[in-house]
């Protein structure tokens, strides 16, 4: 146990802070630390803590008792879809008139949804009637922050993957055992020299004109 003043004497000797990390203690305890720093790294590790947080949403998707095959892949890709992401999915069915009276039928297209998902997906709550509408939840196999993750790394692969021009045409090249194309060598252009000029204005390429004859006198 150190007495304030000399804690503080400490802490100005060191160039550092004297913190209290426990108030409550009986003798309080204290801390010498570059308080500065302490700021930073604690505000850095709540940002990546913020970062990989992430929160399920519920999704939701609705289905008819008849629904034909090509529709059924379509929305059966969406509930794929939205379990990959991590978030649970809300599947429900609309009856009509009386398709009310056969809800077994409900719950057999349910549970081939389930089982044709069950890779990414597990059913969380039980089908459900409710009125005209039969519900049921799907949970995701894997959490948000994996899914997000694996995401992260499958578009950092991705553009690993990825090749300029420049490079596709090199290889090209190599396979083909043809050399590197050579650089042309730059060639300075020679200007034209400019025609001297006489006084009189006229080029001094060419005669200059004579004085034009008069008339004959007979």
């Amino acid at each position: 146990m150190v007495a304030t003043g000399v804690a503080l004497k400490l802490a100005q000797d060191a160039d550092l802070d004297l913190v209290e990390v426990a108030p409550a203690a009986r003798p309080p305890v204290a801390k010498l630390m570059d308080f500065g720093k302490y700021k930073y790294e604690s505000d850095m590790k709540a940002r990546e803590a913020r970062r990989k947080q992430a929160n399920t949403l519920l999704k939701e998707i609705r289905f008819r008792l008849k629904i034909d095959p090509h529709d059924y892949a379509t929305k059966k890709g969406h509930v794929e879809r939205f379990l990959a992401a991590g978030d649970k999915v809300k599947v429900m069915i609309m009856f009509r008139g009386r398709e009310q009276s056969r809800p077994e039928a409900g719950v057999r297209l349910l549970q081939r949804l389930a089982d044709d998902v069950a890779e990414l997906g597990f059913v969380e709550s039980m089908p459900k009637q409710d009125g005209r509408n039969m519900t049921m939840v799907l949970g995701p196999v894997k959490k948000k922050s994996e899914a997000k993750s694996e995401q992260r790394k499958r578009s950092a692969e991705v553009n690993a993957q990825r090749k300029t021009k420049s490079e596709v045409k090199a290889e090209r090249r190599a396979a083909e055992g043809q050399p590197e194309p050579e650089e042309a060598p730059e060639v300075a252009s020679e200007q034209a020299p400019e025609p001297t000029v006489s006084e009189s204005g006229a080029g001094a390429s060419g005669p200059k004109p004579g004085p034009k004859p008069g008339p004959r006198q007979g």
